[in-house]
């Protein structure tokens, strides 16, 4: 009775866990579909996102399978550069040193060479994330687990100082590093889901900017990563931050350097259907005070959609001359949809409710890509 009456207090714990006015378990869905981890080894389709709360449990255990699957077909070596002194010459020889501490007269030389080490960045990147996944699941035998896998890592010799995700962004992937792939994935999850728990409050302020900014990429790439996956399985073709060219016919020499670049967040392609759904996600209120009305959609948000649906037609691609646009924000406990034609172009301007479950967070995001309803004008 004590276990389970723990789980409902541990249950309750979570489901009031606020960054800002979003619940912690959504930012942690949100984060589920903005990884890597969900679009590989069908991870997308096994129902992770069924249970957000439990989210950091399954993805500890994920990654705890994984390091431990690595173990035993040895974890991955690396070459690491170090400079040394020692009696016979290895690698590159450091003159300057050498003559400087006068060696050669003791039999010793000042020498830089690479080294086979267990201790790459990459392996210690994987400790540091079992070590902070440890601090935040539930389950106290998955907490173990993950501390003891990091606590051997460093017994082995992975004791290096953790990299951090830029420098990781620059680790390149081989064609026999699969199970490293899968590995890393899993880690860069289990950091970004201890993320939230730094700003943990039971507050309801707004967003502070730098939060503010760190969801709204995330909520980005988070909508891309959910179609990438769902979508394609339908026949979609998903392709996130696509570049468009204007249609220039004459120019001034220094018009290139000036002229911003049309860049849009997220276009789905059913070609068999001859759809087209152009996405710009927001994190703003969909509407605004306006000079003479209540309400207004924000008028440079709508120009915007509108030049990337207008700026493409006439190129010769059937699928640019008929697309529609959709302007997504995300909301607060509200809904809406709201659609209009302009110039042959359906412009859906929607929100997807942070605050909703799972289940109906993955319905909005799926009824958004329904065909939209005819619109009707008034007698």
């Amino acid at each position: 009775m004590s276990s389970v009456a723990e789980q409902m207090d541990s249950a309750s714990a979570s489901a009031e866990r606020f960054i800002g006015r979003i619940p912690v378990r959504n930012l942690w869905l949100l984060m589920l579909y903005a990884s890597e981890l969900f679009r590989t080894s069908g991870i997308g389709k096994v129902g992770l996102e069924d249970s957000p709360d439990d989210l950091p449990d399954l993805v500890a255990e994920i990654l705890a399978h994984a390091v431990e699957v690595r173990q035993r077909r040895h974890l991955s070596l690396g070459y690491q550069s170090r400079d040394a002194v020692i009696n016979r010459v290895r690698g590159r020889i450091n003159v300057l040193t050498t003559e400087r501490h006068q060696l050669l007269a003791r039999g010793l030389v000042a020498c830089r060479f690479d080294e086979l080490t267990i201790d790459t960045p990459r392996n210690r990147f994987v400790r540091a994330a079992l070590e902070s996944v440890s601090k935040i699941v539930r389950r106290k035998d998955i907490a173990h687990r993950c501390r003891s896998l990091a606590n051997g890592m460093k017994a082995m010799g992975v004791s290096g100082e953790a990299p951090t995700r830029t420098q990781m962004s620059t680790d390149r992937f081989g064609r026999n590093d699969a199970d490293d792939r899968f590995m890393i994935a899993a880690a860069k999850l289990a950091f970004d889901l201890a993320l939230p728990m730094e700003a943990f409050g039971t507050n309801t302020l707004p967003l502070p900017d730098r939060e503010a900014t760190w969801v709204r990429r995330l909520f980005e790439r988070a909508v891309g990563g959910f179609y990438d996956v769902v979508l394609r399985l339908h026949g979609w073709q998903v392709k996130c931050g696509k570049t468009m060219a204007w249609q220039i016919e004459q120019k001034t020499a220094r018009i290139d350097k000036i002229l911003p670049t049309m860049r849009t967040d997220i276009v789905l392609d059913h070609p068999s259907l001859g759809r087209r759904i152009v996405i710009d996600t927001k994190f703003t209120s969909i509407v605004t005070s306006g000079w003479y009305r209540e309400e207004t959609l924000r008028s440079g948000y709508v120009y915007q959609i509108y030049a990337y649906l207008r700026s493409q037609v006439g190129l010769g691609d059937t699928l640019a001359d008929c697309a529609s646009g959709l302007l997504l924000h995300p909301a607060i406990g509200q809904a809406v949809d709201e659609t209009a034609v302009i110039q042959g172009h359906s412009i859906r301007f929607a929100t997807v409710d942070l605050t909703a479950s799972t289940a109906d967070i993955r319905s909005q995001l799926l009824r958004l890509c329904e065909p939209i309803k005819p619109v009707t004008t008034g007698s």
